[in-house]
């Protein structure tokens, strides 16, 4: 019984799916939560949980966040503990094309990122638009602040501060399709960053996710990240690359 237990809180699993925001309901909200915890010959602890709100505090403006926590420790030696919040500010979004604002904050301990922020504004345009498929793209230009627990980077002509500050350029492409008579979905959310000053500081960040319908609010998932960031602190590798398994519950 205690192995099934442990099996069912390793499977992810994810209240409601990629928020759309030109959707024309005036609120939506997910969560998701799931952990792990044992204590004996082996000591684990994995604790993750994501938000996402999207709202309209005016006719033509719609508000989206998306917050997320992650904890890890094995053995009592930590291996994560990050938040990310990002949020953003539309304008019209249920035209083809409309503006946004931006607003991120984040922490890393594995890279050893004490704290970034991002803030700046772009464009989105909607090449496809229908009930259960859409594709996006945006463009948007940010500046970044970067404080790092260590002042020795993988180059060295960042070495000596602890903290990085640039303009970037950012491409942001998002979609989701229902295929095979509505039988599996396909979703991907990823973006492009690179650097409008250094030409070695540029990040990448790609989520695919692979969904087959188990009941009308219940699908299975498979979802792939990827994660890239040129510039790390000396000794650490630039990407990280996560394959998860679970379940996605839907509200609407």
């Amino acid at each position: 019984m205690k192995k099934i237990l442990y099996c069912f809180l390793l499977f992810p699993a994810f209240l409601s799916a990629q928020i759309n925001e030109s959707d024309t309901l005036k609120f939506k909200a997910s969560l998701s939560s799931t952990g792990f915890w044992q204590r004996g010959n082996v000591e684990t602890t994995i604790f993750r949980v994501k938000s996402e709100v999207s709202y309209k505090p005016w006719k033509k403006w719609v508000f989206k966040t998306q917050n997320s926590y992650v904890l890890q420790e094995f053995g009592k030696q930590k291996a994560d503990e990050d938040i990310l919040s990002l949020n953003f500010l539309y304008f019209n979004p249920e035209q083809k094309i409309y503006p946004l604002l931006l607003g991120f904050v984040s922490t890393n301990f594995r890279r050893e990122i004490k704290i970034r922020y991002l803030t700046g504004a772009g464009v989105t345009f909607q090449i496809l638009k229908k009930k259960n498929n859409w594709l996006k793209f945006s463009i948007s230009s940010e500046y970044e602040h970067t404080d790092f627990k260590r002042n020795s980077f993988n180059y060295s002509e960042y070495d000596g501060s602890q903290s990085i500050n640039t303009f970037r350029a950012t491409l942001w492409v998002n979609g989701k399709y229902h295929l095979l008579k509505k039988k599996v979905i396909l979703s991907h959310e990823s973006y492009f960053q690179p650097s409008l000053q250094y030409g070695n500081n540029f990040r990448w960040w790609v989520d695919v996710g692979l969904e087959l319908p188990v009941w009308k609010f219940l699908n299975f998932k498979i979802n792939y990240l990827d994660t890239f960031e040129s510039v790390v602190i000396e000794g650490q590798k630039q990407d990280d690359r996560f394959l998860t398994f679970g379940f996605t519950l839907k509200s609407y």
